[in-house]
């Protein structure tokens, strides 16, 4: 019997043992997640105060918005130098990399056939392949809202653009334009000088002066530098600014400023690399998804101009308005949108005729 008892118990001792023993075992630490390392292409500073700083801010808010995220930026790359940067970007073990500029569409597809585990994104191109997406926002609405505030406050009804080069996406931007200030005036004229340059300081501040002197009381920037803005300012006009909140750079001229706000597109695009859903794609966001929106209006606009415009931003928001639905006359007066349709997106991106109101000509050629 006591043998019987001991045997018991130096069982149980040797099964307290044995589970002390395994239960004293380190656990495995689990690995920490690996960051996903994001590179940002600019072809300019980073406070340009216009196209550049826009996406330069957007890529800090990306980094303030997710964890587990590497964020590099390399500025003023040209367009021979962005294949190099990117396959260095590349090599380096980069898993997302944005090319925020037109210029670099063809460079991207070049550098993505190489690096089919890398995910590309261009701003404003076109060209798309299975890890290449392109990505752009519906600025033509916020244009129109622009062009209700410049229809308003003209007094000679010449309203100057100041235009890079002439393209369906800058075509569809002074329409807009035109197709809100002649909603609210309908005899606004929008008086177009196209600069085939995206920044060209000392070009564009004649521009404007040339616009200044036959009669234009507002400067509406289709361009990417401040100089237009404040010779506006200079001569004591109003000036509508562009791609960035431009408001200080001539407080006294600009009634506010229609800007991109791309750190709402990043988070998404990178929530969706982290989650493994991300697939190629031709994103064009609108006021709906904050990717564009109006800067805040300067104190020289009146309050009902206020009201209306935020009135008909959320008509546009919930679909209750579109500013290229019909009847939309062209230049020559020839009926192009009949009441009760509206212009394709397809229409929109290759657009090619300027509506009613806009004094201009579009070279041939020019898309």
């Amino acid at each position: 019997m006591f043998k019987k008892t001991r045997i018991l118990l130096v069982s149980v001792l040797l099964v307290i043992m044995v589970t002390g023993f395994f239960g004293c075992q380190p656990k495995e630490t689990e690995k920490p997640k690996e960051k996903i390392k994001i590179a940002f292409l600019l072809s300019g500073t980073g406070n340009d105060g216009s196209w550049n700083q826009a996406h330069y801010e957007g890529a800090n808010y990306l980094k303030s918005q997710l964890s587990d995220i590497e964020v590099s930026i390399s500025e003023r790359v040209s367009q021979d130098a962005a294949e190099k940067v990117m396959r260095d970007y590349a090599n380096q073990g980069y898993k997302v990399i944005f090319t925020c500029e037109y210029g670099f569409m063809d460079p991207t597809i070049n550098v993505a056939k190489d690096f089919p585990n890398v995910i590309f994104e261009n701003c404003s191109g076109y060209k798309t392949a299975e890890n290449v997406a392109t990505y752009f926002g519906r600025i033509e609405q916020v244009d129109y809202l622009a062009g209700l505030i410049a229809g308003k406050m003209t007094k000679s009804n010449y309203i100057g653009v100041i235009a890079s080069f002439p393209i369906p996406q800058t075509i569809r931007e002074t329409n807009a334009i035109a197709i809100g200030a002649r909603q609210v005036n309908p005899k606004a004229e929008i008086h177009v000088i196209w600069m085939n340059s995206w920044y060209d300081p000392t070009r564009d501040a004649v521009a404007a002066r040339t616009l200044i002197s036959n009669g234009a009381d507002i400067i509406v920037n289709l361009i990417g530098d401040v100089v237009t803005l404040q010779e506006a300012e200079k001569a004591g006009i109003y000036s509508i600014g562009y791609y960035y909140n431009q408001n200080n750079a001539a407080p006294n001229s600009v009634l506010t400023s229609r800007m991109f706000n791309w750190g709402v597109y990043y988070v998404k695009t990178i929530k969706e690399v982290q989650n493994g859903t991300w697939k190629t794609h031709s994103y064009w966001g609108g006021l709906d998804e904050g990717v564009v929106t109006l800067a805040p209006f300067g104190s020289m606009v009146p309050d009902d101009v206020k009201s209306l415009v935020e009135q008909k931003k959320q008509d546009i928001i919930s679909g209750k308005y579109n500013p290229f639905s019909g009847p939309l006359y062209d230049q020559e007066g020839n009926l192009r949108v009949k009441a009760g349709e509206v212009v394709s997106d397809e229409e929109l991106l290759n657009m090619q005729w300027f509506v009613q109101g806009v004094i201009g000509t579009i070279p041939e050629g020019g898309s």
